[in-house]
């Protein structure tokens, strides 16, 4: 990480996003991020610049900015916290299009985005079905490089506690043990190795301009980065 690099993050305040964000701010190689959020967050940094709509919007945008190089939406939801199937689609696969689109306009080329094992736009699951969806959208959007992150059930202090999290993540841990194979991608992953792989990632060159990294791919990128 040479070169100093300028980013953009949109969900900074969710779970695997707030992670990010404490990696990103201690990063000697990045010298300034701009947080796309609904809300002003609660702390800044001198390196920090908030951009604030409520539907994650850029409504201006001066060319005298320096163009971020590289851009990171750690945007989603459930169907029990957005409501309906229409408000969980709404995010995670409308939201998550419409911020890379912005991010594309204002001339990010490499993009990192938070997705979920077993996505795929033919899924009978709705939620993987949306998740599937938003990555075929984004591969057409042409940026230099789009990554992927699928991580399985996520480990980490949320604002609000989700109680269906809690239960599949006891579940999967009674099943640990015989979770082999393709099977370890659903073992409960912490949000703040996601983010860490998410950080990494963006900064290595890839030889295809659409990489897919799962739970089992990020435990291993981490141990490479820590021997």
């Amino acid at each position: 990480m040479a070169t100093k690099q300028i980013i953009m993050v949109a969900g900074a305040t969710g779970l695997i996003g707030t992670e990010l964000m404490k990696l990103v701010l201690e990063e000697r190689a990045i010298d300034h991020i701009y947080a796309l959020t609904r809300s002003t967050l609660p702390f800044s940094h001198p390196k920090l610049q908030t951009i604030v709509d409520s539907q994650l919007r850029i409504l201006e945008w001066d060319d005298a900015h320096p163009v971020p190089d590289k851009g990171f939406i750690c945007l989603g939801t459930t169907r029990k916290v957005a409501g309906s199937k229409h408000a969980l689609e709404a995010v995670d696969y409308h939201l998550v299009c419409e911020v890379a689109n912005t991010m594309k306009l204002i001339g990010i080329k490499n993009l990192c985005v938070v997705s979920s094992v077993g996505a795929n736009p033919r899924s009978p699951s709705h939620y993987l079905r949306c998740k599937g969806k938003m990555e075929v959208a984004l591969e057409k959007m042409h940026f230099d490089s789009v990554t992927f992150v699928r991580p399985g059930p996520l480990v980490g202090m949320r604002d609000t506690p989700r109680t269906d999290e809690a239960i599949v993540q006891s579940l999967l841990k009674i099943a640990r043990p015989i979770m082999l194979g393709r099977l370890a991608r659903l073992i409960p992953i912490p949000a703040e190795l996601v983010a860490k792989s998410m950080l990494y990632y963006s900064f290595t060159t890839h030889p295809r301009p659409v990489q897919i990294f799962d739970s089992i791919d990020m435990k291993e990128l981490i141990k490479k980065y820590q021997n």
